[in-house]
């Protein structure tokens, strides 16, 4: 129904932004891999998937086209709903999952929080001969800029407790991969390990 939405970045964080177009400012559901490229844009545009339920119309957005398409394969299999398949796309990102879904490597995708091993399966069997047909690419390769501590720490929290970790797991998460990583690890990559081990 909304192909893309393009304007000015209102808003953004790593699960959402608000983009404003003649107006109207319209609130987008974001993976990291999106957010990791748009951080630091004024106007950005981004494709969009309308997802409509009984008590909700949800859009969510991707930077890249190559992102939209492997999340509507995700969705397309029973029991991949778009909150998991938002989990998926901010844990890998379009190449990384489209690899390990062509090699059949199942722990890979398993080791993604709320992942089961008949879920990852599923994916794989489901999605591998599509692939195979269709590579994704490498456009959506993750675009890692560096932050200050305390900010990268308050937004990575932000974004575990939004997606459904209770805030003690996240802190004590976020906090041993600081302290092994250090203070450089980029928001993108230490969400992305703090879904793996919260």
């Amino acid at each position: 129904m909304i192909a893309y939405i393009e304007g000015k970045l209102a808003f953004k964080d790593p699960f959402f932004v608000i983009i404003e177009t003649n107006g109207i400012g319209y609130q987008i559901r974001i993976s990291l891999q999106t957010y990791s490229l748009i951080k630091d844009e004024e106007k950005v545009k981004l494709h969009t998937y309308l997802h409509i339920k009984e008590d909700a119309h949800t859009l969510f957005g991707f930077f890249h086209i190559a992102e939209k398409k492997i999340f509507l394969d995700l969705i397309s299999i029973s029991g991949v709903g778009p909150g998991t398949a938002m989990m998926i796309i901010s844990s890998l990102n379009a190449e990384e999952l489209s690899r390990a879904i062509v090699q059949e490597d199942v722990r890979t995708i398993q080791s993604i929080k709320g992942i089961g091993l008949k879920t990852a399966q599923r994916i794989v069997l489901e999605l591998k001969d599509k692939i195979k047909k269709e590579p994704v690419g490498n456009e959506a390769l993750l675009n890692l800029t560096k932050s200050s501590h305390n900010l990268i720490r308050g937004e990575a929290l932000s974004a575990l407790i939004t997606l459904g970790i209770a805030k003690n797991v996240a802190e004590k998460s976020i906090d041993s991969i600081i302290k092994k990583e250090g203070d450089n690890i980029s928001l993108e990559n230490l969400i992305k390990q703090a879904l793996k081990t919260a």
